[in-house]
């Protein structure tokens, strides 16, 4: 039988990493953090962007449904959940749940002569117009 004592320094097996390497493999997953998370942050604009005109869509689905009932466009989005037309062929509510808001939190821009409508978000920036990220959304 060997007596352990007398077994090389060498040959022992040291578990677990030096602080060098540890502190490598932070520099590295550092690095890598700073170049992906701005692709994650373009594709959550690009996420908030579809969800809006996945709304639009299915605003404007309802809002053709009321006017096949009604003959024409409500007068606000509110009409959608609530008979504000005073017609008997009200056949609502068009959405299960309340009017949503786009998604950065802002209130849908709606404008109908009753014949015709326009629907859209102002964006991430709340106003009229913009550029890039900031631009309006709808459908054309």
């Amino acid at each position: 039988m060997t007596n352990l004592r007398h077994i090389a320094p060498s040959c022992r097996s040291d578990k677990g990493f030096t602080l060098i390497e540890i502190l490598v493999v932070m520099a590295i997953i550092g690095m890598l953090a700073v170049m992906v998370a701005p692709n994650i942050f373009n594709q959550q604009s690009g996420a908030q962007r579809d969800a809006a005109l996945s709304q639009i869509s299915s605003l404007e689905a309802a809002l053709d449904t009321y006017r096949l009932d009604t003959g024409r466009y409500p007068d606000s989005l509110s009409g959608l959940r609530e008979n504000d037309s005073g017609r008997a062929s009200w056949g609502g509510p068009y959405l299960r749940r309340e009017v949503p808001k786009d998604p950065w939190g802002n209130d849908y821009v709606f404008d109908s002569n009753g014949r015709d409508f326009t629907l859209f978000s102002y964006g991430p920036d709340g106003e009229r117009g913009g550029e890039g990220d900031d631009a309006d959304v709808g459908l054309q």
